[in-house]
């Protein structure tokens, strides 16, 4: 499997320093990251809102190691959210945040990640939105979920991302739906070992659809984080045998990937939130699009070799 040796290369100095100089790399991170600043991303941001979708923003960048980038992290957010306030987008734009972007590996950095993220939050609602933690390697859930609980004592509405592939999800999303969380399902984009983790795809997809049967007859509100369309039609099934309204659940796909299924679903009447990131330090998201899904590695070698 071609996944596990392009996460491996996410974190390699070397491979970083080989495909950034590689002349066509950016045009191909363009088509999933379409820009470095928030003057860059607020032309796509209306665009794409304009059209009837949604939006949940990451400003990408995990490789944090000092306590002055993780307070750089968190004003860039907030940077984000007085744009959003000026456009008048707060209920249609929400953001995704990674707490190791805000100093959750350093010493001290469960109490650092949670202060630092607080005021986000706090600064999301106060433009009528919300913040979803994103969920990263297996180490980090339980730091997550913590902070997750804490802020919802205060912001109910904060989100959080479960993956599919660890063990433990299935016991996680039971918790979740009891509690009326908003929750996020992804396959999952790290290197786990196969002690935490499926490794298989057919075992993924269907722990993926026993984890989503569970969000949809709970009390919270399940987003769809997926690009298959088996996955997508089984969430739709789900959602009928549910109850739910159209309103009462969303899909999430990424920015650069199936843009016409985006419009589509919205067309119908779907919820469709696209996760648009921007930034500068792009290494390590832009590797894990290529290791979710063959068709990305496939786009970026042909590039390679066409352009390079």
């Amino acid at each position: 499997m071609l996944g596990p040796v392009i996460l491996a290369a996410s974190r390699s100095d070397r491979m970083r320093r080989l495909i950034s100089a590689a002349p066509v790399t950016k045009q191909v991170v363009d088509r999933f990251i379409p820009g470095e600043t928030v003057d860059d991303i607020v032309p796509i941001v209306e665009n794409l809102t304009g059209r009837g979708l949604e939006l949940t923003m990451d400003v990408v960048g995990e490789d944090i190691t000092t306590p002055e980038q993780a307070t750089a992290a968190r004003d860039a957010y907030l940077s984000l959210i007085d744009r959003l306030k000026e456009l008048d987008l707060g209920e249609r734009v929400e953001m995704s945040v990674k707490l190791s972007m805000f100093g959750q590996a350093l010493p001290g950095g469960h109490e650092l990640a949670l202060a630092n993220v607080r005021p986000v939050v706090e600064a999301a609602a106060a433009i009528g939105t919300t913040v979803t933690l994103d969920a990263e390697d297996h180490t980090t859930i339980d730091s997550m979920f913590a902070i997750h609980e804490e802020l919802r004592k205060d912001f109910p509405q904060t989100g959080c991302v479960i993956q599919a592939y660890l063990f433990r999800t299935e016991a996680d999303a039971r918790r979740l739906a009891a509690s009326g969380s908003r929750v996020r399902l992804v396959k999952g984009a790290y290197k786990e070992p196969a002690e935490v983790a499926h490794q298989q795809k057919h075992e993924i997809d269907r722990a993926y659809v026993r984890i989503l049967r569970t969000l949809m007859d709970g009390e919270g509100y399940p987003m769809i984080g997926s690009h298959d369309p088996r996955l997508i039609s089984i969430a739709q099934e789900l959602a009928r045998k549910a109850g739910r309204k159209l309103d009462e659940y969303e899909f999430q796909m990424l920015y650069g990937i199936r843009s016409e299924e985006h419009l589509r679903l919205a067309a119908e009447g779907h919820r469709m939130r696209v996760y648009t990131a921007y930034g500068t330090d792009w290494y390590g998201y832009f590797m894990r699009r290529l290791a979710e899904k063959p068709a990305n590695l496939r786009f970026f070698v042909r590039s390679m070799i066409t352009k390079g």
